[in-house]
């Protein structure tokens, strides 16, 4: 064997036992994919969001990523089938929200950041927010020191307000904690609080006769995947009732409800893009806390409040950080 020879074999040894054990995908460009348990339409500005802060990283889609995206649609089938082939392509990280959340965490131990509506340690995905100590962390959107503020600006839109309508799925991971903040908050205002609770679409157009039954002044929808996936059908309910309602993304009154209170999703998401690049980088899920959010908004649609004959009072109206009509 010729000494040229004897280098070249060596040298082809050493790259092979360098990259033993190493994922191609790691070697060339990290894959990053996402779960969400909503409907593309529903879900592309934010994920944008993610991608130009993605962007601003240093990370390019088809250049120095790949990024995979997949849309359950409000369907768990169709989620556990999307979850099964993200996790056969062991992607570097998984982005989750909604549904997707519980479909990839049941389904694969890769690192995994979500934006998660509700209590991730009592829905299992941490075991406290300053260490997660598994495979997940993310970002909770429950910000339960929000719920007696968006009862007040319904006051403000609704100043005869007297009787309250909850509405909620139990299934929702902080459900609980939630239900009683806004039973406290509206024992400091003085409102009579009905709740009415629903786990699948047809038992929430069940529950709504019921709802019109203790004829509330106003209504606030509780941001799980249900109310969220069923808010242009509330929207309609209660619009067609002169009945105001609110919740806590601006996804509703975008579709027609009165208002909402809450976190600003777009920079949730773009906040994600960091979590994201700190787990490709070598990071631990596990030993990144979960952050909730810093960035809130106030929106007003003044067009289903004068449908239903509501003055928005200046006030409000200074305070709004988008007015919808």
């Amino acid at each position: 064997m010729t000494p040229l020879r004897r280098r070249r074999i060596l040298a082809a040894a050493a790259a092979c036992v360098a990259t033993i054990g190493v994922p191609a995908q790691t070697r060339d460009k990290p894959r990053i994919a996402l779960l969400s348990g909503a409907r593309q339409a529903d879900t592309a500005h934010l994920v944008e969001a993610l991608l130009g802060e993605l962007r601003a990283l240093g990370y390019e889609d088809g250049r120095t990523m790949d990024f995979d995206a997949r849309y359950a649609d409000y369907s768990d089938a169709q989620g556990e089938r999307l979850a099964a082939e993200i996790a056969a392509r062991k992607p570097a990280v998984i982005v989750a929200n909604g549904r997707g959340i519980d479909l990839a965490f049941r389904l694969s131990p890769l690192p995994m950041v979500f934006i998660h509506s509700g209590n991730p340690v009592d829905a299992g995905f941490v075991d406290s927010l300053p260490r997660p100590g598994r495979h997940a962390t993310g970002i909770s959107l429950m910000a339960l020191d929000l719920v007696a503020k968006r009862m007040e600006f319904l006051k403000q839109l609704r100043p005869q307000l007297r009787r309250l309508a909850l509405i909620a799925s139990p299934e929702h991971a902080g459900q609980q904690r939630e239900l009683e903040a806004s039973r406290a908050g509206a024992a400091a205002f003085g409102f009579e609080v009905r709740y009415h609770e629903a786990r699948t679409p047809a038992e929430l157009t069940a529950a709504l006769p019921q709802v019109t039954e203790g004829r509330p002044d106003a209504a606030l929808l509780f941001s799980d995947a249900l109310m969220f996936g069923q808010r242009q059908p509330l929207a309609a309910f209660f619009l067609d009732r002169k009945i105001p309602s609110g919740a806590g993304y601006s996804a509703f009154p975008e579709s027609g409800h009165v208002m909402s209170y809450g976190p600003e999703r777009k920079a949730v998401w773009r906040r994600v893009a960091h979590f994201v690049d700190r787990i490709v980088k070598g990071a631990r899920p596990s030993e990144l806390p979960v952050e909730l959010p810093t960035v809130f908004e106030l929106v007003i649609n003044r067009r289903s409040a004068q449908a239903m004959n509501l003055v928005v009072p200046p006030q409000l109206m200074v305070l709004a950080d988008r007015v919808i009509g």
